[in-house]
């Protein structure tokens, strides 16, 4: 196949993308260098890799906010995924910035997820931080937390060893809020703005679509008044978020958005951890049975000889439980600790 397919959409993006945007023929390359491929991009040949490997399809067997809901309609990680990167591609399009490497990073942003959802990684966090705190036990090289961003990096790096470019890799690794404010430094790019497009885009669609599953659950009928000006219902409140960000964006170096606007995002993030986040937990007692299931299945593979083949010490069990699905390491979890007679069929 003639290179000068790929060629052609690299000479398109220098072209017609804003001046801001990340052009492939421009990356800082990989890793390891490999040979471009004829047709796609490098961009494009990230993202069919986040897409084709094994931790991204375990994504549709983890936890978004609700674990193990009773139907078919709650938010998986990976449907968070597919919404996040859907979320961002629009804003980015209408920016002309690159769509390719957009895709990449949000394909990838979550793939470090742990199971059960941030209840799980807290719990993982947890279970770390007490093994690494313990005498005799901590070294200097070994880990002192965990955090999905950072495991994400790992995976793609070392585990899955998909050798995705530094403009890829820097989105994946720097995605991650928590519960922190989003601020005009979210929108000033350490790497490329489409890394910043996406960290954006992830608060705006885990907002729309977990006041929606809240509300399907029961424990939210819905959300005050004060946020009526977001839009009375999912597809307005991104509609709103997304037309003010491209507004506030165009044509600029960095990624912004309206004070106002700004402004009422964060507090009705704040206003979801109150009545949502940290309020579910204490209403469904599967939350504290799940993590605890986790922090037990740490303290097993952590010692020596427990763990599978290809996985050692400290950073093996973390990589090896963070990379299970809730239904795998509910079946882990109930053969390691259960009487067969009482394990799950």
């Amino acid at each position: 196949m003639p290179h000068h397919v790929r060629e052609l959409t690299e000479r398109r993006e220098l072209e017609t993308l804003s001046p801001f945007a990340a052009k492939a023929a421009e990356s800082r390359g990989r890793l390891v260098d490999e040979p471009h491929d004829p047709v796609r991009t490098v961009y494009q040949r990230d993202r069919d890799r986040i897409l084709h490997s094994k931790p991204f399809r375990r994504l549709k067997h983890k936890t978004q906010v609700f674990i193990d809901p009773m139907g078919d309609h709650y938010r998986t990680r990976m449907t968070h995924t597919l919404e996040v990167s859907q979320v961002a591609r629009t804003i980015g399009r209408a920016l002309r910035l690159n769509e390719d490497l957009i895709e990449a990073i949000a394909l990838g942003h979550d793939i470090g997820h742990t199971p059960f959802g941030h209840a799980g990684e807290h719990a993982l966090d947890e279970a770390v931080r007490e093994f690494a705190s313990a005498p005799c036990r901590g070294g200097d090289d070994c880990p002192r937390g965990f955090r999905h961003d950072v495991q994400s990096l790992r995976i793609v790096d070392h585990l899955a060893k998909l050798n995705l470019t530094y403009e890829t890799r820097g989105g994946i690794g720097g995605h991650s809020k928590g519960r922190g404010d989003l601020s005009a430094k979210d929108g000033t790019p350490t790497s490329t703005l489409e890394a910043s497009v996406v960290r954006i885009s992830d608060r705006i669609a885990y907002l729309s679509h977990d006041i929606e599953d809240a509300q399907r659950s029961g424990i939210i009928d819905d959300i005050p008044a004060v946020f009526d000006r977001l839009g009375s219902n999912s597809s307005q409140r991104i509609g709103t978020m997304v037309q003010d960000v491209i507004v506030h964006s165009l044509d600029q170096p960095n990624i912004s958005m309206s004070p106002e606007l700004l402004r009422c995002m964060n507090e009705l993030k704040e206003w979801m951890f109150e009545n949502v986040y940290l309020l579910y937990p204490t209403m469904y007692p599967d939350i504290p049975k799940a993590q605890n299931m986790v922090k037990e299945l740490f303290r097993h593979f952590v010692l020596p000889d427990n763990l599978p083949e290809g996985y050692e010490g400290v950073q093996g069990a973390i990589d090896y439980i963070a990379g299970m699905t809730d239904r795998f390491a509910i079946e882990t979890y109930s053969r390691l600790k259960l009487p067969s007679a009482w394990r799950l069929p």
